[in-house]
């Protein structure tokens, strides 16, 4: 079949146009159906083939302008169009005049670099000892389950989508999560979320998986606002001890102040006022009687009873005899 060039350049122009057309519709197809897979990594996979399929349609969409405007005219330089066909060139350009340099520039500097760089050695995350003694599990994780990259966000909708996915937040920030799709998990398998303010381990959840052997997860963490200091914060995720993938995020911005929290003053209990005693009434004090005075007790009186003087005829010796005189005994009133 005989075939010349311009018809060559028509027949790959236009296939390059059908391919176009194909990979593009079919770049938008792939595309359109990723967003209705629920599985993050699934939905990653279709969306990185559409847009590869695009990119190549936009490439082959430049070829055929190439081809169309810049092909033929080139081909005539090197193949000038000849009356008759034949399969081997009657014209043989050899060059007549070879160029050789006639002076050879040598570098006379050659810098040296002074200092070398030395790659730092980044260490791979570990679970502090404190929270290995922690672990409750005794299934035995599988060291090939898989994560997919951490999606950090500060909102989540009822599908597990990131409604805010970024890597810089300011202040206030809130409930914070880490999305990531996994495969291959076991489930009661201990499994880790560690999040770090710099080196600062400032929240950690350590406990057996609760979900399926693959899907969607997520991690979160809701402190009080005050506790969203300004810095750049880590989440890292671990199945059982092994170290599977880790998410970087920046916090700016002063956080909120904390309100304070009042703080109940104690109240004084009145302390129980002893009754007053009953009051004992004063006896009664018994008066003294009146005490009845002695009456004079008279004396006894001696009543001179006359005696006639006898005659001295006889002498007699006159005896007195007193008289028994009663005494009263006073007696009290």
């Amino acid at each position: 079949m005989n075939l010349d060039i311009r018809t060559a350049i028509q027949t790959a122009l236009i296939l390059t146009l059908l391919a176009v057309l194909f990979l593009g519709l079919r770049g938008y197809s792939n595309i359109r159906n990723a967003r209705r897979m629920p599985f993050f990594r699934m939905r990653r996979v279709q969306t990185m083939r559409g847009w590869r399929m695009i990119f190549i349609a936009i490439l082959l969409i430049a070829l055929g302008v190439f081809l169309n405007r810049f092909a033929e005219p080139l081909a005539y330089r090197f193949f000038p169009p000849t009356p008759t066909v034949t399969l081997t060139p009657t014209i043989t350009i050899t060059p007549t005049i070879t160029l050789t340099p006639t002076i050879t520039l040598t570098p006379t500097i050659t810098l040296t670099p002074s200092v070398t760089d030395t790659p730092t050695v980044t260490p791979t995350p570990y679970i502090p000892m404190a929270i290995i003694n922690q672990f409750s599990s005794t299934v035995t994780p599988n060291p090939s389950a898989i994560f997919s990259d951490i999606t950090v966000t500060n909102g989540i909708d009822e599908e597990y989508r990131a409604t805010n996915p970024n890597t810089i937040f300011n202040n206030p920030v809130g409930h914070m999560y880490g999305l990531f799709s996994y495969d291959g998990m076991i489930p009661g398998s201990q499994w880790s979320a560690l999040w770090y303010r710099g080196k600062e381990l400032i929240y950690f959840e350590t406990k057996p998986w609760d979900g399926g052997s693959g899907g969607l997860g997520y991690t979160d963490w809701n402190p009080n606002p005050d506790k969203w200091l300004p810095g750049e914060y880590e989440i890292q995720i671990f199945s059982g001890e092994q170290w599977k993938k880790s998410a970087v995020f920046t916090v700016e911005g002063i956080p909120p102040t904390p309100v304070p929290t009042e703080t109940p003053t104690s109240t004084l209990t009145p302390t129980r006022t002893p009754t007053p005693t009953r009051t004992l009434r004063p006896t009664a004090t018994i008066t003294p009687t009146r005490t009845t005075r002695p009456t004079a007790t008279p004396r006894p009186t001696l009543t001179p009873t006359l005696t006639r003087t006898p005659r001295p005829t006889a002498t007699s010796i006159a005896t007195v005899t007193p008289t028994a005189t009663r005494t009263t005994t006073p007696t009290p009133r």
